[in-house]
């Protein structure tokens, strides 16, 4: 009886395995500078594994999030022996991308930024650029970001930077021009828990240096100061690509501490949250949406961290017109393609961007204070290219809707957010 049950038992598990579909082989095409190691390693789906089509689709979506790939999808074909080849076609994005460009400074002046990136080096999805500005004075910077260096869910960044410019610091007679320096060194933990949720962990040491422009008749404060800076990116990832097509939602949460080497100077916190939100309408629109909010510590100084600008929350402004300690941005557009042919999209869109602010040392109440709302509404144009990645030029035209409101031209590489 015992020798019965047991040959009962080897054949119902001999049933129930034979039944399980298993992936015999994965198979990578269309890959040319991408390793085809490199994505086996970073992918969900193994040979000898059960075939998931639910993990087959996740695949797909993280490979067309790396900047090397422009679109991605799977065939699956069964085999002979019954077990099934899994083939992973990758439509590789060039990623030797260089980013000039050419602005006015805060005083008018003539400035501009070149740089140059590349997104998958040695094929395995490394980042390594540089780039060289001269916005009045010179600066420079070298980024390296390898997010699979160790694993398929960790890796390691590291920055250098030095940055000078003129800057805006607003007192209460008025504006000041200084010469702004800062100095910075960062290495950064990376660490993906699963498809969707991903963290960065780290440290930076780093100088800043306010530098008085001109005749200090009224005694303004100038810093050198040496401090150390902890940091903590949470991201929350679920976006759907299709080409310039985005759908779903995306969350950023950035937290960091600052402390100084200055006895003198206190500690200091500052964090942000974007919540990103994209829809599909129609065969050729897009509607993109991003709410961000912001809160430091509330020190009643004129070197608030969050700024009212141009290139960060709201077209049209200007080039750093204002400073707080909080900020609340909501930016929304409609994206329509009007031009889609091979490699080359033209897209226009419709936007409008609303912030308000507290002021340095202010109460959360600043935020409704009419004299703080900026309202800005526009249009705008988009030249993209397919198979670059971030290649998208952007030009908007952004008109103030609240009282004794600016207008202006922005331009720029990738889009607004």
């Amino acid at each position: 009886m015992r020798r019965l049950l047991q040959i009962c038992i080897f054949l119902i598990t001999g049933i129930i395995t034979a039944q399980v579909n298993r992936v015999s082989d994965v198979k990578i095409q269309g890959n040319k500078r991408l390793k085809a190691s490199f994505v086996k390693k970073i992918t969900a789906v193994k040979q000898g594994a059960e075939l998931d089509s639910l993990l087959l689709d996740q695949d797909m979506e993280f490979l067309k999030r790396l900047p090397s790939v422009s679109h991605a999808y799977y065939n699956v074909y069964k085999t002979v022996s019954g077990d099934y080849d899994v083939i992973y076609n990758v439509e590789e994005s060039f990623t030797l991308i260089p980013s000039p460009s050419i602005y006015t400074t805060n005083n008018g002046e003539f400035a501009f930024r070149i740089g140059l990136t590349e997104f998958n080096l040695f094929g395995r999805n490394i980042g390594l650029g540089a780039f060289y500005q001269h916005d009045i004075y010179d600066s420079y910077a070298i980024n390296f970001r390898a997010p699979f260096l160790f694993s398929r869910k960790l890796g390691l960044a590291f920055n250098i930077q030095n940055l000078t410019t003129q800057e805006p610091v607003f007192f209460a007679s008025g504006a000041a021009q200084y010469k702004y320096n800062n100095k910075s060194y960062e290495l950064l933990g990376l660490y993906r828990f699963n498809f969707n949720n991903r963290l960065e962990f780290g440290a930076s040491y780093f100088t800043e240096d306010y530098k008085f422009k001109g005749e200090n008749v009224d005694n303004r404060p100038e810093l050198n100061v040496h401090k150390w800076l902890l940091k903590s990116i949470y991201e929350y990832n679920n976006l759907d690509y299709h080409y310039q097509y985005v759908s779903g939602f995306r969350n950023i949460f950035n937290f960091q501490y600052v402390t100084s080497t200055n006895d003198m100077l206190p500690d200091f916190y500052i964090w942000w949250n974007d919540l990103h939100y994209f829809k599909r309408v129609g065969e050729k629109g897009n509607w993109a949406s991003r709410i961000r909010m912001g809160l430091s510590k509330n020190d009643e100084t004129p070197f608030a961290p969050f700024s009212l600008d141009n290139n960060v929350n709201i077209r049209g402004v200007g080039n750093t017109i204002d400073r707080g300690t909080g900020s609340i941005v909501i930016n929304t557009e409609y994206r329509h393609t009007v031009f889609d042919k091979k490699n080359i999209v033209l897209q226009s869109n419709v936007f409008i961007d609303s912030g308000t602010w507290r002021v340095p040392g202010g109460s959360l109440s600043d935020f409704t204070d009419s004299d703080n709302i900026q309202v800005f509404s526009g249009l705008g144009l988009r030249v993209i290219h397919k198979k670059i990645f971030n290649a998208i030029f952007r030009i908007d035209y952004g008109f103030g809707l609240t009282k004794n409101a600016s207008k202006g031209l922005v331009f720029g590489i990738g889009q607004y957010f």
